[in-house]
């Protein structure tokens, strides 16, 4: 069960590092071709049903790319597609997540200080909630309201603001951000999965049966792809907010996520101008930058109010598990000692530390028993906390008393 434990660890690495390659190609791709298209310009000399071509250069070479509005006259012998980097991040997100959320869900997904659910509980509003989510979203693009941008964006930024609330009711923090990015995701992959790609093909089949396609498929896929184009650099943000307790440790986290949708806007709008006219509107930096002073002034107004009222409270079983095991009062002292001079809801370690690294605090038994794994990863089998100068008596015999205690939890608890 110890090697594992281990093994698992890496199997999440593994992930988490797939997740990272298949996302930086994803956006990549994305921000190209939004940025290729608004360059786009028309020339004499273009064929017949082109809407605009762009010269580039680019590792030594120049590149001349033509874009078709509806298609070609013929169908081209070499068709690239620009689907698996979509679909790859959000499969790995979803492997991701359920490793973290739903198999770690007593330790990150549920805090019992919002909502007495069981796991189960959980993760069924986890998964069904993207389902939900993206029915929703569609129906609305489905309906007259897309004859009406402007108002079907808004719409959108209502849905994800309400989302944000609603996860922030249930689930910990950490994983009211992560699931409001995992919503997002869903929508901008189901977007190319159900819309962008089977529109595509309606046209290509056209063009191989010597049909000439219908219009009305190329702006179906416009919409979507605009609402990916906007909601890209939020899903960054909340991808990597778990990493910042100033984030989601909060009481208004869920109004900091809402903010962050609106500087994707202008941040995007800035660049989408850009590329279109040589020029992009210097306003949407000084807009963006009151955002996130709004953002950072909400994050410190009710300074980490949960991690503050999380003293006094029955152990969960997760949690009974670890504090019942042989050796927890010596790991419990030895993580008191090494350990909760920066993990305390008020540190002492430094002046200019103002809140528990990561969120994380290891000050009461309850506190230790919920964090045994991580303390087990970070301070047992490894040596990456305490940091080399922080100020420890952390020995390798102290490692091992870790190590010990969490192999008996393993192997007796239920």
């Amino acid at each position: 069960m110890y090697d594992f434990i281990v093994m698992w660890d890496w199997i999440e690495f593994s992930v988490r590092w797939l997740h990272v390659i298949t996302a930086m190609a994803w956006i990549g791709a994305s921000f190209y071709f939004i940025a290729l298209d608004l360059m786009l310009k028309p020339a004499d000399d273009m064929p017949e049903g082109a809407y605009g071509e762009e010269w580039e250069v680019h590792g030594g070479g120049f590149y001349h790319t033509t874009k078709y509005m509806v298609a070609p006259a013929r169908m081209p012998e070499h068709l690239t597609w620009h689907k698996w980097q979509s679909y790859s991040t959000w499969l790995s997100g979803a492997v991701l997540l359920m490793i973290i959320y739903w198999l770690g869900g007593e330790l990150y997904l549920l805090d019992p200080n919002k909502a007495d659910l069981a796991l189960w509980q959980g993760i069924i509003l986890s998964g069904g909630s993207l389902t939900i989510g993206w029915l929703a979203y569609d129906q609305m693009c489905k309906s007259k309201l897309s004859d009406y941008p402007s108002l079907l964006m808004l719409l959108l930024f209502a849905i994800l603001v309400a989302m944000s609330w609603g996860y922030n009711q249930i689930f910990t923090g950490r994983a009211a951000l992560l699931h409001l990015g995992a919503f997002t995701a869903t929508i901008m992959t189901a977007n190319v999965f159900f819309q962008i790609m089977p529109n595509q093909r309606i046209v290509v089949e056209d063009l191989k049966a010597g049909r000439t396609p219908d219009a009305k498929y190329g702006k179906i896929a416009k919409v979507r792809s605009t609402h990916n184009n906007y909601l890209t650099l939020p899903v960054v943000f909340l991808m990597l907010s778990n990493h910042y307790p100033l984030a989601f440790a909060t009481e208004y986290s869920w109004i900091i996520a809402s903010l962050i949708f609106l500087t994707g806007v202008t941040i995007r709008h800035y660049f989408n101008t850009m590329h279109k006219t040589g020029k992009g509107p210097n306003w949407t930096w000084i807009v963006t930058l009151l955002l996130m002073m709004i953002m950072a002034w909400l994050s410190v107004a009710p300074m980490l109010d949960k991690i503050e009222n999380a003293e006094a409270r029955e152990l969960t079983r997760y949690e009974q598990k670890f504090a019942s095991a042989d050796g927890f009062q010596q790991a419990y002292d030895v993580v008191l000692g090494n350990c909760s001079m920066c993990h305390a809801r008020e540190p002492i370690y430094s002046e200019t530390m103002f809140w528990p690294p990561k969120g994380v605090v290891l000050e009461t038994e309850a506190d230790v028993a919920r964090h045994a794994k991580q303390i087990f990863l970070q301070a047992g089998v490894s040596h990456a906390m305490p940091p080399p100068k922080a100020i420890s008596t952390m020995t390798d015999e102290n490692r091992d008393i870790i190590i010990a205690w969490y192999r008996d939890a393993l192997r007796n608890g239920n």
